[in-house]
């Protein structure tokens, strides 16, 4: 099994503070950037950051749905890092100062990706189809703080 990546990022008028705290606010503003891709999203324990366990069903094409239960630690400023329980997929976002009331919000997942032919078109097309879904996701993001 090859490692899967896809990583998207985007440059946000609002400072990092800002923005990191929105992407951390799993009962409030995290809910509310979420595409149509994702479904059945429900925070089950904490919900601001570190120690915060969130459900949702993220379904990446017509056939795709991967249900995940994600844990969420922050190992450094600035970061917060989804472990899904239910396979080998991790999501980091990274959001860092990006020059005067500006921020580069940087969000890469990882997985273990399938052997064989599948594994062949998995690791050519579904990072380009994650990494739209997370665009869309970092476009709500923007709308949200830049207010």
């Amino acid at each position: 099994m090859a490692q899967v990546e896809a990583t998207t990022e985007r440059i946000i008028a609002a400072d990092a503070e800002t923005v990191f705290d929105a992407l951390a606010d799993y009962t409030g503003t995290r809910g509310k950037l979420l595409p149509e891709h994702f479904s059945e999203y429900e925070v089950r324990q904490g919900g601001d950051g570190e120690g915060t366990l969130v459900h949702w069903k993220l379904q990446a094409t017509s056939k795709r749905v991967r249900d995940c239960l994600l844990e969420v630690t922050e190992p450094t400023d600035g970061e917060l890092v989804e472990k899904d329980r239910n396979s080998s997929m991790v999501t980091t976002w990274r959001v860092t100062p990006a020059g005067e009331g500006k921020s580069k919000a940087v969000v890469t997942t990882v997985w273990n990706g399938a052997g064989g032919i599948g594994g062949f078109f998995e690791r050519t097309f579904a990072p380009k189809g994650l990494g739209r879904i997370y665009d869309s996701v970092l476009e709500n993001l923007a709308t949200e703080v830049e207010r």
